[in-house]
């Protein structure tokens, strides 16, 4: 078994009428089954409302199911005597990082995590220093954070994370109030984290270029898992991601247009460096002369 793992996983949202009283159910995950191994950076694509946010709610037992089962580091969410294991091995980060930030200088926000749990006070200093340095953020250790631009504060949180030793982190859209700076900033420290702390990354979100270096991509729809495989693997069927209202990575959707237009170029191809490569050396067969 993965550290995460859904069977079946039902969750119906209730509706209320204007008094209050439940009138009806919405369906909102529909017969999820995932298995994340390890280690391993997800990522989980979805236009808004496909249930993508609402899963990555049951990877921290936010929600738990209403039929089917989910399972964090082989515990069952939805088992009370859980909970404090379940938030212990996964930690989740939002979209809003001021959500998340409540202290007043950043080293005291991020050493608040690990306060609340009990840790030892000389290990909390450790676990602090530990965290920052691997966001990146460790020279603002002593500012506040409302002077940090978003993508620093959102940095922050992900530290306030890591200082809890998850042995896996969610990211629920963590880049959508962010520029494109500041999404650049939080996906990098996220794929470090992935590969230098072997931290298992789950990211929810709707910027394709931000999972074309993921191991596994998810696609969701109407509640449901439709599309799996690499990004390569996901990627190549653009057509049928249209279908669900997602785009391609820009070089992707370029590669796809000029083959349509009858350049042999190959499927899913997801950076530029690879665009140019095949470009090139398409001109060099035609015999042109290479400048």
């Amino acid at each position: 078994m993965g550290i995460i793992k859904t069977s079946r996983l039902i969750f119906d949202y209730i509706k209320r009428d204007e008094e209050g009283n439940p009138d009806g159910t919405r369906r909102a995950v529909d017969q999820v089954d995932l298995d994340i191994e390890a280690g391993r950076f997800v990522a989980v694509l979805g236009h808004n409302g496909s249930g993508k946010s609402t899963l990555a709610k049951h990877m921290n037992a936010l929600l738990t199911p209403t039929e089917g089962t989910v399972w964090v580091g082989e515990k069952d969410t939805s088992l009370e005597e859980n909970l404090w294991e379940v938030r212990r091995t996964a930690g989740m980060v939002f979209q809003n990082p001021d959500n998340q930030i409540i202290g007043t200088v950043v080293e005291e926000d991020v050493g608040f995590g690990p306060e609340n749990i009990g840790v030892a006070t000389e290990e909390i200093w450790q676990r602090v220093e530990q965290s920052l340095d691997a966001v990146g953020m460790a020279m603002y250790r002593h500012h506040s954070p409302n002077k940090l631009s978003g993508g620093q504060k959102q940095r922050v949180a992900i530290a306030g994370v890591m200082a809890m030793k998850p042995r896996c982190i969610v990211l629920d859209e963590p880049t959508a109030m962010l520029d494109p700076n500041g999404r650049k900033e939080v996906i990098r420290t996220v794929r470090e984290l992935n590969r230098r702390e072997h931290i298992t990354v789950i990211l929810i979100t709707h910027y394709m270029e931000e999972v074309i270096e993921a191991d596994q991509v998810y696609v969701m729809d109407g509640g449901r898992i439709v599309m799996e495989g690499t990004p390569e693997e996901v990627f190549t069927r653009t057509e049928e991601l249209k279908g669900y209202r997602l785009d391609v990575p820009q070089v992707t959707e370029l590669a796809w247009e000029l083959k349509r237009e009858g350049l042999p170029l190959t499927d899913g191809i997801l950076t530029i460096d690879r665009f140019v490569d095949e470009v090139m050396a398409l001109y060099g067969q035609t015999g042109a002369r290479n400048d």
